[in-house]
């Protein structure tokens, strides 16, 4: 197979395909060829994929995983008009955390708390593990056994990463809002606000709401028991009307002799 009908057929692939592919993975769809190109061939022709799309709105990137087709990140603000549904936004917590987690790995979220001098909330290390961005190496030899927690193959394909090797030196990090696009702090959330200041306001608020159900329901409850009490005095006060009317309407009858009267 020529070069250049062995570039476009990789061109083709990378299209199609919904997840990186190496060479490995183009080696095997050759395999039955007989004319199948070597695995120096293959490296060749994704170099020269890759010299072509220089300067166009599209790159062949290589990352950990393999090569992908994708759009330039000069262009990704357009792109993104495309679709109504906004990227998820997260809290300068998760991404101090995610940072601490890539440059200081393996780390055990006991260290993460002491680095940060706050702690680590379990949403935070849920929605880390959920985007499998961070998995867990192990556990370290001390009482407790605590889990050390390394980034993930997926965390460097979602920042173009090859290696950790290519991420930025931390000194250069002047801004984490930054380090990605689609990672920027939420402008409703107070950035030193973390996950569990959230849970314990929403606890908060279930129970104040709780308080004030109780309060109303007490009141609703103290209001019947006056009813039931002015009901039960007009009832008094009735009996009262009655027995009055009977003692005006009964005939007097005859006076008791006094029994110390007739002894003496």
């Amino acid at each position: 197979m020529d070069l250049q009908k062995l570039k476009n057929t990789l061109e083709a692939l990378l299209l199609s395909a919904d997840k990186p592919m190496d060479v490995r993975a183009f080696e095997l769809i050759f395999e039955i060829d007989e004319d199948r190109p070597s695995k120096d061939e293959i490296r060749q022709a994704l170099q020269g994929l890759q010299d072509d799309y220089q300067g166009r709105g599209i790159e062949l990137k290589e990352i950990s995983s393999g090569y992908r087709m994708q759009v330039v990140q000069d262009y990704a603000t357009w792109v993104a008009r495309l679709w109504e549904e906004k990227p998820p936004r997260y809290s300068r917590a998760l991404l101090e955390t995610l940072v601490l987690i890539a440059y200081r790995q393996p780390i055990t979220r006991g260290e993460i708390e002491e680095i940060r001098g706050v702690s680590v909330s379990s949403h935070i290390m849920k929605t880390l593990m959920e985007r499998e961005w961070v998995r867990v190496l192990g556990h370290k030899d001390v009482p407790g056994k605590p889990a050390m927690f390394g980034t993930t193959r997926e965390f460097l394909d979602y920042f173009n990463l090859k290696s950790l090797d290519e991420m930025p030196a931390l000194s250069e990090i002047k801004d984490l809002d930054k380090i990605h696009p689609e990672l920027a702090l939420d402008d409703q959330e107070q950035p030193a606000e973390s996950a569990e200041s959230a849970e314990s306001a929403e606890s908060a608020e279930s129970a104040e709401s709780a308080e004030s159900a109780e309060s109303a329901e007490t009141a609703e409850t103290a209001e019947t028991a006056e009813t039931a009490e002015e009901g039960v005095t007009e009832s008094a006060a009735t009996v009262d009307e009655t027995a009055l009317e009977a003692d005006e309407t009964t005939p007097e009858s005859p006076e008791t002799p006094d029994k110390e009267a007739e002894v003496y």
